[in-house]
This record gives C-alpha cells, sequence and structure tokens, in this order.
C-alpha cells in the first residue's frame, strides 16, 4: 500500500523528484496526505482535484518560483497552504470544500458544489454559472454544459482513502510497538527469574553431588541383593518362558478357531448361493430329465452289454490263472524229474554195471516228461486262445466306452444349451416386464415373416444410428451461463493478480536498485580503505578488490595482493604469512566502513616474523582508537603494543591462576 500510495503521490524518482531534492523540497508533504474528507465523499473529490492530489504543499510560491527554470523536464504543481483562502458559501448549495477539512485545497473547489444524486446535479446544472459546476459521491461532475465521468482504473485512483488506511495501520503500528515494549519488559523479568532457576540448579546440583555419595553407600548394599535377584530372574525367566509356550499355544488355537470361524461362515453363505443355485437348477434338471431318462436308457444297455463283457473277461481271467498254476506246477514236476534224471545219470556214469529196473524207470520218466510237455503244449494253446478272446473282450468294452463317453458329452451340451435357453428365456421376460409388454400379445401381433436374423439385424442397424447421435445434454444452457459466469469472475481474479504481480515486479526491481547501489558503495569504501592499508602493513606494495561477475547481485570478489618485491596475479599464491597479514587488512578495512564495539583476534601474529608482527602491532595501535582490540598472543612485540595483560599461571599443580597486568603503572613503578 506503501509502494502504491507513493506512485500515486509522484514521489517514485525521475526528474521532479530530483529537482525538489536540490531545492531542499523533497520533505514537503503532497496535498493528498494533507486532506481530511467526509465519509462518501473521496471519489468526488479525487475527480475534481485529479493531479493536483500531487501538488506539493510549500510556505510561499514566490521564493521558489524562480527556481522553476532549473527544471527542464516534467510538470509539477506548486500549493501555498498560508494564502489558499476560504471558499464562501455562494447560498446555492453546499459547496465541495465544506467537505473537506482545511483550507489548502479551497482555491482548487472553488465553484464547485455537492449533490447527493445524479437527478438532484442535473435539476441544479441550471442555476450554475459558467465557471461553476456540481459532484456526485460517486465522482459525477457537471457544468453547464459538460459532463466528467471518473472510475478507479489506474494507480492514481483511491489516494484519499489509502492515506486514510496508512494512518489508520500506522497508528495500529505504534499500538503494536507499545505492545512490543511491554514483551521486552516481561522477557527482562524473565531472564531475571531465569538467573533466579540457575542459582537454584547448581544448588540443586550439590544436592545430587551428595545424593551421589548416599547412592554409592547403598550401590554395596545392592550388589549383595543382586545375587538373589539373579537367582529370581533365573527362576521368572523360566516361568515366564512356559508362560509364553502356553500363550502361544492359546493364540495358535484361538487363531485355528478364527479360521474355522471363517471358513464356517464362508461356508454358510456359500451354502446359502448353492441353495439358490440349486432351486434354479432343479428346474433345469426337471426339463432335461426327460432327454436324460433316454440317454440313460441307452447307456444302461450299454452298461449291460459291457456288464456282461466284464463278467466273460473275469471267467477268462479266472481260467487264465489256473492254467497258469497248472503250468507252474508242471514246470516244478519237470525241474524235478530235471534233477531226479542228472542224479540218475550221475549213478550210472559212476556204476559199472547199470541196472536194468534203472534203466527201465528212466524210459518211464522218459514217457511221463513226453506226456507232461505234451499236456504243457496243449495248455499253452489254450491259454493262448483265452489271451486272444480277452483282447477281444477288451477292444469291446473300449468301444462301449467310447459309446458312453460320447453320449455322455452329447449330455452335457444339451444340459449347455438348454441352461443358455433358460438365460435367454429369462432375460426376454424381463425386457418384457420393463417395457410393459404381454408375451400372449406379442406373439399374436407378431407378423407370420417375421425372423429371429432380419429382426436382429435390424437392431443392431439402429443401435448403431443411435450410438451415431452420441449423448445429448439437456443442461447445456445451464452450464454455459455458469461458465460464463466463472470466467468473469476468473477474468476479474487475473486482472488483480496481474496488477498485484506489476505491484510486486516494481518493488523488486526498487529492491534490486537499492541493493545494487549500497553494494556498490560498499564494495567502493572497502576497496579504498584497502589500497591504504595493505601498504601499511607490508611496508610497500599494493592490494584492489575485483569483481567476478558483471551483475552486482550475484557476482563474486577477487583479492589482488602484490607484496613490495612480487608480482603475483592472485592471493593463492602468497605465503602463509603473507595471506595472514592481507586478511588483517581486508578484516580492518571492513571495520573502518562498520566499526564494531570491539574486536578479537586469536593468535594472528603466529605465522608473522618479527618485522611483520611489528607492523601488525602498531596498525592495531592505529586502529584501537575507534575499536577496542582483545587479542590472544605469545609473541613479546605485540604484548608490548598492549594497555592491558592478563596472563594465566599455575603455580600450584592443577590451580591456575588469573594475573592481570597494566603496562603504564608497571613502566612507572620500573620507572621508580
Amino acid at each position: 500500500m506503501e509502494a502504491l500510495q507513493q506512485a500515486a503521490l509522484g514521489r517514485q524518482g525521475g526528474a521532479i523528484n530530483d529537482w525538489l531534492s536540490s531545492n531542499n523540497l523533497a520533505g514537503q508533504s503532497r496535498l493528498a496526505e494533507n486532506l481530511k474528507v467526509s465519509d462518501g465523499w473521496d471519489t468526488a473529490v479525487e475527480t475534481v482535484l485529479g493531479e493536483h492530489l500531487q501538488a506539493v504543499c510549500v510556505d510561499g510560491i514566490d521564493a521558489i518560483a524562480s527556481l522553476t527554470e532549473q527544471l527542464k523536464k516534467g510538470s509539477i504543481t506548486l500549493l501555498d497552504g498560508a494564502s489558499a483562502g476560504v471558499q464562501r458559501d455562494s447560498g446555492v448549495a453546499e459547496t465541495l470544500a465544506s467537505k473537506v477539512d482545511g483550507n489548502q485545497a479551497a482555491s482548487l473547489l472553488a465553484g464547485v458544489y455537492v449533490a447527493a444524486d445524479l437527478p438532484l446535479a442535473l435539476s441544479m446544472r441550471d442555476k450554475l454559472e459558467a465557471h461553476e459546476s456540481v459532484v456526485t459521491p460517486e465522482g459525477l461532475w457537471l457544468g453547464t454544459n459538460w459532463l466528467r465521468v471518473a472510475k478507479d482504473s489506474d494507480a492514481q485512483a483511491g489516494v484519499l482513502s489509502r492515506q486514510q488506511e496508512l494512518e489508520t495501520i500506522n497508528e495500529q503500528v505504534a499500538e503494536l510497538e507499545q505492545r512490543v515494549e511491554a514483551l521486552d519488559t516481561d522477557i527482562t523479568a524473565g531472564r531475571e527469574a531465569l538467573k533466579t532457576a540457575e542459582i537454584q540448579r547448581e544448588q540443586l546440583q550439590r544436592d545430587l553431588r551428595d545424593v551421589s555419595k548416599k547412592h554409592a553407600e547403598l550401590r554395596s548394599e545392592l550388589s549383595g541383593k543382586q545375587v538373589q535377584v539373579e537367582q529370581l530372574s533365573v527362576r521368572r525367566e523360566r516361568i515366564n518362558s512356559d508362560i509364553t509356550d502356553n500363550r502361544e499355544q492359546f493364540q495358535a488355537e484361538q487363531e485355528g478357531l478364527g479360521e474355522a470361524r471363517m471358513i464356517l461362515q464362508d461356508s454358510i453363505e456359500a451354502m446359502e448361493l448353492d441353495a439358490n443355485e440349486r432351486e434354479r437348477l432343479m428346474a433345469v434338471r426337471d426339463e432335461s430329465r426327460g432327454k436324460l431318462d433316454q440317454a440313460r436308457q441307452s447307456a444302461r444297455h450299454d452298461k449291460d452289454s459291457a456288464h456282461q463283457l466284464a463278467m466273460r473277461y473275469q471267467s477268462l481271467r479266472a481260467q487264465l490263472d489256473s492254467m497258469n498254476q497248472n503250468i507252474d506246477r508242471t514246470r516244478s514236476q519237470v525241474q524235478q524229474l530235471e534233477e531226479r534224471r542228472a542224479t540218475l545219470k550221475e549213478g550210472i556214469e559212476g556204476a559199472d554195471d547199470p541196472v536194468e529196473e534203472l534203466k527201465m524207470e528212466l524210459e518211464t520218466q522218459l514217457e511221463s516228461r513226453l506226456e507232461v510237455e505234451e499236456e504243457l503244449t496243449a495248455e499253452r494253446t489254450k491259454v493262448s486262445e483265452f489271451e486272444h478272446a480277452l483282447r477281444q473282450a477288451e477292444q469291446g468294452r473300449s468301444s462301449v466306452e467310447q459309446r458312453a463317453q460320447l453320449v455322455r458329452s452329447d449330455l452335457e451340451g444339451q444340459r449347455v444349451n438348454v441352461q443358455g435357453l433358460h438365460v435367454s428365456r429369462r432375460a426376454l421376460e424381463e425386457q418384457l416386464i420393463e417395457t410393459q409388454f404381454d408375451l400372449e400379445n406379442v406373439l399374436a401381433n407378431l407378423p407370420e415373416e417375421a425372423t429371429e436374423k432380419a429382426w436382429r439385424e435390424e437392431l443392431d442397424t439402429i443401435g448403431r444410428k443411435v450410438s451415431r447421435l452420441g449423448n445429448i445434454n439437456m443442461a447445456a444452457i445451464d452450464d454455459y451461463k455458469s461458465q460464463s459466469e466463472r470466467k468473469v469472475y476468473l477474468d476479474a481474479q487475473n486482472d488483480d493478480l496481474m496488477q498485484a504481480l506489476q505491484t510486486l515486479e516494481n518493488a523488486i526491481a526498487k529492491i534490486d536498485k537499492e541493493t545494487r547501489q549500497r553494494f556498490k558503495d560498499t564494495f567502493d569504501n572497502v576497496n579504498t580503505s584497502l589500497q591504504e592499508l595493505f601498504p601499511k602493513v607490508f611496508g610497500g606494495g599494493t592490494a584492489y578488490l575485483e569483481m567476478t561477475g558483471d551483475d552486482l547481485l550475484d557476482t563474486g570478489i577477487a583479492i589482488m595482493a602484490r607484496p613490495p618485491g612480487k608480482r603475483n596475479s592472485t592471493i593463492h599464491l602468497l605465503s602463509g604469512g603473507e595471506k595472514a597479514l592481507t586478511a588483517i587488512a581486508l578484516v580492518f578495512s571492513i571495520f573502518r566502513l562498520n566499526p564494531a564495539p570491539f574486536c578479537m583476534l586469536d593468535e594472528v601474529d603466529a605465522p608473522l616474523d618479527d618485522a611483520n608482527v611489528g607492523r601488525y602491532a602498531r596498525l592495531v595501535k592505529e586502529m584501537s582508537k575507534s575499536v577496542q582490540f582483545i587479542y590472544i598472543t605469545h609473541n613479546k612485540i605485540a604484548m608490548e603494543m598492549a594497555d592491558q595483560l592478563l596472563g594465566v599461571t599455575m603455580h600450584e599443580p592443577g590451580v591456575s591462576r588469573l594475573v592481570t597486568v597494566d603496562v603504564d603503572e608497571a613502566a612507572d613503578l620500573a620507572a621508580l
């Protein structure tokens, strides 16, 4: 607001303000700052006065008129408040000057009357003279043959109301500053209370040390009881372990019970769903039962055939097992006979005179063997026949199972078709109910040439046409009105934001300008001081500061130091002592610009030799006229420079003492 007010009053630079500053008139108030307008008449006064609100109030115009020849550019209004005069009441109507406190603007408001509204102003126009006019609170200004309308459209509007608001804010600021002072007093009291609390804390710390001693005594007693506590802890851990195991087992059982309950609940819900589904499927089952009975009869016939084949297969399997047993038994007999024959052959070979009976027995056994082999061959033939019959029975059973599987597949397909037909039927019934049509009437009125394919194609065609039309928004007009109102509102908000942005950019530009100027002045002052102090520190040479960038807001600074006898291009090429002296010169240059109450130097002279320490001491001595220096050093030359010496000694091991020496008094005592 202050920035807008300064812009409205013409205080933002330019040739006019330079001329006012050069003639010591920059501090004079503007007319708008001295006016007190009655409520509701701010716009009227601003309309009439216009640019005269920026008029500079002076004491006498005669002495200043001759100075206007120095003004080469711009326009300015000077107002002599002492000789402004007083507006007389002509008796025709109330004048605008009566709405303003003070007589500085009386001459500018001469001949201007006020009217409550536009009709009244129009009625007063016939009574006005050529130099007179009338104005309304809304800012409508009328003359005998002219009319002026002014609206708030730039930064000049609202100057008087903004001035009153600024005065109100300044009063609030003064009240807040008084409150801040009261709060500062409370802070001071709080700090004193804090000091008292710190004293109490020290007392409590002493009490704590006493308690610590008692604690050490109790610790010895505690160690004796810790053994008992450890034993109890072991027992407690054992008990806790048992309790934990029991709790885990109980928790597991609870989780299992919870899962079982959830499964039970899910099962109950599934059961309810299955009951509904079962009722629906039972209806489907009843309808399909007729076809299923026929399929079952066919399947039963096939099953009987398969059963007979299975019975025959079992019979043949039993005969085959019996023959296999006979074959095994015959094989065992043959094996025994073979062993017997081998035994007899060994006996015959071992005997010199074979016995005739043995030969006969051998022949008998051979004949028996031949008979057994023939019987075995016959049995093998039967087994082959049985296996052939079994394979044929297996083939018959496989064909029967294949036919049964085909019947099952056909039956399942019929079930699916029936279920799909039922679903389609229900959907059609629901559509008929929703559209409030009767099925019998629809079937009665159905054309004879109607086919499902033709009507479905026509339905698809109509659906595509409807989809191409798109959705119809019946509320489009209301939406357009609401969006238009929102656009107007957003445009107004955008205009306000752009105005605020412009004001902010102007403020930023002003801050940047002032920052650049202050930085440039500070840089020049520090650079000048550095160029003066550097030769004093080094006994010659030159040093200066150099900017590394073009923009003053983000530029860096480089120190160019050249001690006597060197031509260094940067400070990084200096030795440690030279860097320290350069830093001292820079710090002291900054101290010259903005002196601090005191400065502390911690062993700055450590890397310096005696000659440089002497220069450093003389520079500190010179600067001590405006700044108090406190420095730490071990150098005797630097100690001789000081007025007061404070040293720390240790006469006894572990005990430090502070020794203070006034150098001037010590010198006087030494002279005596």
